[in-house]
Formats: structure tokens, sequence, C-alpha cells
């Protein structure tokens, strides 16, 4: 397994399989991101009215996101990310993608939490061009859209206002709402340079 340059951070490979079933599996990949893709583009016509979320893993905690603010599913293989010396170690570095330089972020390393493993099911969630922010997150899995009608909110407590909403759904599994729009106005979440100085908290 290789590395994303600069971070030392695993990049899904294909190791020892031959050519053809090397190709093989890439088309499937690609088909099930077109397919994954249309799904939410489909989907986020009628998101506001219908409640209806991606849901993906940080940490191996399910957490929803808003399809409003999300761009592109992309898959990690072939995305080159160059590191950022004396960032975060949030802060993967940055990737072209469709000819522009944006930001990788590991959510889950940003949440104080483990970082993210990349790997085979691991994808790259860019932001919506209407956040005015070139940047992408990565994150282990996705789940697929969920239905936020039926849930029930459960009490946050210290949580900052982008990761304030809890939710339990009706099989018991709860939920983490992400608002990505006010995550991208917090003065941490802004303030990527240099690892060594003392953490902010985020702006409430």
């Amino acid at each position: 397994m290789r590395t994303m340059p600069g971070n030392g951070v695993p990049a899904p490979a294909l190791l020892a399989m031959p050519p053809f079933e090397a190709g093989a599996r890439q088309g499937r990949l690609r088909q099930y991101q077109l397919q994954l893709i249309e799904r939410v583009q489909a989907a986020r016509s009628g998101a506001l009215a219908a409640r209806k979320e991606l849901g993906v893993t940080l940490a191996g905690r399910c957490c929803l996101l808003d399809l409003t603010q999300l761009g592109e599913i992309v898959i990690p293989t072939g995305v080159q990310i160059q590191g950022v010396p004396l960032a975060q170690d949030w802060y993967l570095g940055l990737a072209a993608m469709r000819g522009r330089l944006t930001a990788i972020i590991d959510l889950a390393r940003y949440m104080g939490e483990a970082a993210c493993a990349a790997g085979s099911d691991s994808r790259i969630i860019t932001f919506s061009p209407r956040l005015g922010m070139n940047c992408a997150l990565l994150v282990e899995r996705v789940l697929g859209l969920r239905q936020q009608r039926g849930m029930q909110a459960m009490p946050s407590q210290n949580a900052p206002p982008w990761a304030a909403q809890t939710l339990r759904d009706s099989e018991g599994q709860q939920w983490l709402r992400l608002d990505l729009a006010q995550l991208a106005q917090s003065a941490r979440f802004l303030d990527a340079g240099f690892a060594g100085a003392a953490t902010r908290k985020d702006d409430h």
C-alpha cells in the first residue's frame, strides 16, 4: 500500500493483481461512484423538503451531511495529495481536482479522533461551490442516503455549532449531523497552519 505524498497517509492501491482483474475492479468502482453521484444529484433537488442526507462514517461514528452542501464524491485511487509544511495534522494537503487545487481534510482527526484509515471504502467528498471554499473531506465510508424524517433529536453538550445536532433513527442508531457551512466559517478550521501552535476552540 502506498502513501499520500508528504503526509504518510496510506492511499488505496491495487497490489499484486492481474491487469484484467485490476481493470475490472476499477470499472466497478467507477460505476458505483457514478450511480451514487446520480442518486445524490437526483435527491438534492428535493433534499430540503424530504430532509434526505448523505450518511458517512468518521472514526467509526455515523454522521449525516446535508446534500445541498456537497459537491462530488470521489474515489481516492489516483488522487495525489501534496502535503503542506507546518500544517495541522488534520490538513492532509492539496490535490488537483477538476483543474482546481482543493484542500483535503481528515475531519475525524479534526474532531479529535483517530486519523481516517484510507482504504478501498474511503471516499473524498468535495464541498459545494456555494460554500465558497475549495475543500474536501476524507471519510472512511459512504453509507448512502438517509431520511431525516422520523429521527429523534438527542441532547448534545459542549459541541461546536457545526456538530451540535445528534439524532437517533428508528433502529436506535445515533447520527451526528454536520453543518459544513458553519464548519467553513470556524476560525480553527480556517487556520490550518502551524501545527505546533496552540489549538484554538471553534467559534460559538
